[in-house]
């Protein structure tokens, strides 16, 4: 389990709050679906949650292992069991789906050695397993370039996990996305939280949140307005949206 206390982003020279005041805890197999009007720091969450942004105070831990205490961007062992994935994954376009797997986020030797073609048949195996469960098999061998929008998201789920996972942080990940390609990747991330009890976060318009995931956060100002599992939300709490 995750714990976040007492997290706190601000920024400039005359410090404005982001986030503030955020306690949660965070389960195995949950998919958070955070809804808030623009501006209410819903992607600063995000890459504050997976240690791509610094906090400026606050805990976070991982059931014993202390993450982040008070600020900071984490400590560095952790950092490749959580992801971020923006609106528009960075892939290399030149290169196939399968090769842009392979390559993520690894150290910079790793990566150098992936880059060139240099790559172990267990790292492949497992890079063709993962594009295999996605449904992009058949698109292993395409570049990047003539991939769709839900195709790029869906390869960019599957370098996350051959690179360790666990957390996986997804902002506005159906945004400019046909009706199947966005129910593909919300359905892709679901399995993912049901059978390999990963765990995801992403910022959703309210229909889909509601519709794939097992909890809602909403957010407002940069705070947490409610925290609601197994539900519609209230026409009170639509309010904030």
């Amino acid at each position: 389990m995750l714990t976040v206390n007492q997290m706190q982003k601000t920024i400039g020279s005359d410090p404005k709050k982001v986030l503030d005041g955020w306690n949660v805890h965070i389960h195995e197999g949950d998919m958070i679906g955070v809804v808030g009007p623009s501006g209410s720091g819903k992607s600063t969450l995000l890459r504050c949650l997976a240690l791509r942004d610094s906090w400026t105070n606050g805990n976070f831990t991982l059931g014993g292992d202390v993450i982040i205490d008070g600020g900071g961007k984490g400590k560095r062992k952790f950092r490749s069991q959580f992801a971020y994935l923006e609106q528009n994954p960075e892939l290399y376009p030149q290169k196939s789906a399968l090769k842009n797997v392979l390559i993520g986020q690894a150290g910079q030797t790793d990566q150098f050695r992936r880059m060139i073609g240099m790559v172990r048949s267990d790292d492949y195996m497992g890079a063709m397993d993962e594009l295999e469960k996605f449904g992009l098999l058949d698109k292993a061998h395409v570049k990047a370039a003539h991939l769709s929008g839900g195709e790029k998201q869906r390869v960019a789920i599957c370098r996350a996990l051959v690179h360790g996972a666990n957390f996986i942080a997804v902002d506005e990940p159906v945004i400019g996305l046909d009706k199947f390609s966005a129910e593909k990747v919300l359905s892709t991330l679901r399995d993912l939280c049901k059978e390999q009890k990963k765990t995801v976060i992403a910022v959703l318009p309210l229909e889909y949140a509601e519709k794939y995931c097992t909890r809602l956060w909403g957010i407002y100002e940069g705070r947490l307005q409610w925290d609601v599992s197994g539900r519609r939300l209230t026409a009170e709490e639509k309010q904030f949206l």
